[in-house]
């Protein structure tokens, strides 16, 4: 089965069919780098990197573009405020999204495209729209001719004239049509600006993109990516000067993660809940947090709250201790006999079905419902008067596989090998027989915080993972 995706553009689930074989070209909209990313923003991080490992994991290359604006009004309010330069705070937002995505285990892009290092692209481009009658100067600003693109509204399913309703022009524009949108800003006092054939200014928002994946992807692209709030008129406006300069189609599949509400109601900084990504993954395991967000299908809006994190834990747990369980049991399996084809079987199975649920446009919900199919498999397993090595390996392997593919670690960075669990064990023997206690609980607290039960028998201290 080929991977299917639901292509905004079309609204359906299609094949997906690369453009060039088992290659992957694939840009996604980063993020205004003038604060630290919310939760919002952290979901397409999540989801598009997840995306981009499933390609990987069925043997596709992929050019991963994922671009950071480092220019636009909110970054020279920030500056203005701050009394700092725009570069300044872009280069240190810009450093915390990598720490912050970089701690929820997404991995960096191919290329990590600026605003500010791609000026020369971005004004051949306007220039290019002008001179093929799509674009023109007004006062020292660039505007999109919104209807000379015969197409505008595909993308978000609406009609011009339904967008005309709604538009007007605000004060101080020098537009044409109310509808146009502006690709060149003209320089207003105390801004960075950049030299250009209308005279000093910077760009519009939507023109960078258009920019920047013709540069690094060229002029078609496999898929384009983005949070549901950029539909429209973000990539509409995307498509719209990209077709019309390159004469192509700009991207073959559009892909948009929903929406993240807050205790049920939209996240917003009037109503307080804003929530920022660096503060997150201070508050929780940044894995639980990857594993929450991928819980749910990625088209579908995901409400958060602490109730719904601590659900969240409870279950990634429950696949980590299996995992756990099984390593240990590791070291006193014996040798497989023919006897246990039906074990192996069953993991067989349930890899297959795990490749299936990602294949329906990455669902990674059910996906993870696999995962505790497997892990539902294992514990029973262990339950097992023996149990064989390679029985206990595939499990193991298969458990690693399939969850390094949604980007989740079982292994903990503080895990304890067995041996080192066991040397601590000696020393609290030994600390109790030295009469000092004080040590031998302190091991005993560590270890239990480690998630190491120790049970104190006649025969011995037993110990076993929690």
């Amino acid at each position: 089965m080929s991977i299917k995706v639901f292509n905004t553009l079309t609204r359906t689930k299609e094949p997906f069919i690369p453009l060039e074989k088992d290659q992957v070209k694939m840009y996604v909209c980063g993020p205004t780098v003038y604060n630290y990313i919310h939760i919002g923003n952290a979901r397409p991080a999540i989801v598009f990197d997840t995306v981009r490992r499933y390609f990987e994991y069925k043997g596709f290359g992929v050019k991963y573009v994922l671009n950071f604006t480092d220019v636009d009004d909110k970054l020279i309010k920030a500056a203005n405020e701050l009394g700092e330069e725009v570069p300044d705070i872009a280069n240190r937002f810009i450093q915390a999204y990598k720490e912050d995505v970089g701690a929820l285990g997404v991995k960096e892009a191919v290329h990590h495209p600026r605003v500010t290092e791609n000026m020369d692209e971005i004004i051949q481009f306007i220039e290019g729209l002008i001179e093929k009658g799509f674009a023109y100067e007004s006062g020292g600003d660039v505007y999109f001719r919104t209807r000379s693109f015969d197409e505008y509204g595909k993308l978000s399913h609406q009609s011009i004239d339904e967008l005309r309703s709604g538009a007007r022009i605000e004060v101080g524009e020098k537009k044409e049509d109310p509808l146009d949108f502006t690709l060149w800003k003209e320089a207003k006092e105390a801004e960075i600006t950049w030299e250009s054939p209308w005279g000093k200014g910077r760009p519009g928002w939507h023109i960078e993109c258009s920019a920047m994946a013709k540069k690094y992807l060229g002029d078609t692209i496999d898929i384009h990516a983005g949070g549901q709030d950029l539909t429209f008129p973000h990539h509409e406006n995307e498509i719209a000067q990209s077709e019309a300069n390159n004469g192509e189609s700009f991207a073959r599949y559009w892909m948009h993660n929903g929406y993240i509400n807050i205790e049920n109601e939209k996240m917003s900084k009037s109503l307080g809940n804003f929530v920022l990504a660096h503060d997150l993954v201070q508050k929780y395991d940044p894995q639980v947090i990857r594993f929450f967000m991928l819980s749910v299908h990625y088209r579908h809006p995901i409400n958060f709250s602490d109730e719904l994190m601590a659900g969240a834990k409870s279950s990634f747990d429950r696949i980590r201790n299996a995992f756990d369980n099984l390593q240990h049991r590791r070291g006193t399996s014996l040798n497989l006999t023919d006897d246990h084809d039906d074990w192996l079987n069953e993991i067989t199975k349930q890899k297959q079905q795990f490749v299936l649920e990602m294949d329906d446009d990455f669902n990674t919900a059910n996906a993870i419902s696999v995962i505790f199919e497997l892990t539902k498999a294992a514990n029973l397993y262990l339950q097992s008067e023996q149990t064989h090595t390679d029985v206990i390996d595939q499990f193991i392997e298969t458990l690693e596989e399939l969850t390094s593919v949604l980007g989740l670690q079982l292994k903990q960075d503080d895990e304890l090998l067995d041996e080192e669990i066991d040397a601590l064990i000696e020393e609290r023997k030994q600390a109790r027989k030295d009469r000092n206690f004080a040590r031998a609980d302190e091991i005993r607290d560590d270890l239990k915080a480690r998630n190491i039960i120790l049970e104190d028998t006649a025969q011995g201290t037993r110990w076993k993972r929690g």
